[in-house]
């Protein structure tokens, strides 16, 4: 039996970095929106061996021991007896672009491994495997509008649909690391939350919704800053950075 599932991308809506922790990572306000614009294929099917992985991509994704398909078959492995399983991804969701590509190719495998093999995990429990594999990762397994904090991986749905909206994303012949993006940020405590600004007509977000990473990246990446602006000079309603970059993406009327 073979069955093929799709892995979609998000955009940040917003993305505060509020402060440094202690463990070295950051804490952050950030809204999650899942959106099809790039769309990952995954193709899972049955072989003789113990496990195989197969990626078809444009762009170079690293040795198969470190993708996160892999690291994700793995967790779910070493808690169940599956085996026999052959994984395919179509990769089209580029990388290095702040979409959440790769973890939604993981979040997909979680989901897609459950289904073939008939595994009774709950939401609760994939979200916890998620969470164990990168801060992205959980979104993609509710795959719904999300209010996101700590370090991306403390959810809270909320009701924002832009479907009366027509969302484009340019994604340059740039990729931008999410290490790299953190170096110069100075993190603070936001004057309103993300959660508030959002509550607020879309036509009033280019006022104050910000992405933090735009300072720093587009002091090193000056076209990203012109991408941007093309889209308000096409008429968008608001137009930011996607994450850590380098995608970049505007909200239209339809």
């Amino acid at each position: 039996m073979k069955d093929t599932y799709i892995a979609g991308c998000k955009i940040n809506l917003g993305l505060h970095i509020v402060r440094k922790r202690a463990d070295g990572y950051h804490d952050l306000e950030t809204v999650f929106y899942p959106t099809d614009f790039f769309i990952d294929r995954l193709t899972i099917e049955s072989c003789t061996g113990d496990f195989e992985f197969e990626c078809h991509s444009n762009w170079d994704t690293g040795p198969d021991r470190d993708n996160l398909c892999v690291k994700a078959f793995n967790l779910l492995k070493g808690d169940y007896h599956i085996h026999g399983i052959r994984l395919v991804l179509e990769k089209n969701i580029p990388i290095g672009a702040g979409l959440g590509g790769g973890s939604s190719d993981a979040a997909c495998v979680l989901k897609a491994v459950a289904h073939h093999c008939g595994l009774a995990i709950s939401q609760e429990r994939l979200l916890e495997y998620a969470a164990q594999l990168g801060s992205d990762v959980p979104f993609f397994i509710l795959n719904k509008p999300a209010f996101a904090t700590g370090r991306g991986e403390q959810l809270q749905e909320i009701p924002l649909n832009l479907q009366d909206y027509r969302i484009e994303i340019v994604k340059p012949n740039i990729s931008v690391s999410t290490a790299e993006a953190y170096r110069g940020i100075v993190p603070r405590e936001p004057s309103q939350s993300i959660l508030q600004i959002i509550g607020q007509p879309v036509n009033s977000w280019k006022e104050c919704l910000r992405n933090d990473f735009e300072e720093t990246v587009f002091a090193k990446f000056p076209e990203l800053a012109d991408i941007k602006k093309s889209f308000y000079e096409r008429g968008a309603l608001y137009a930011a950075m996607s994450g850590s970059g380098s995608a970049i993406f505007g909200i239209f009327e339809k």
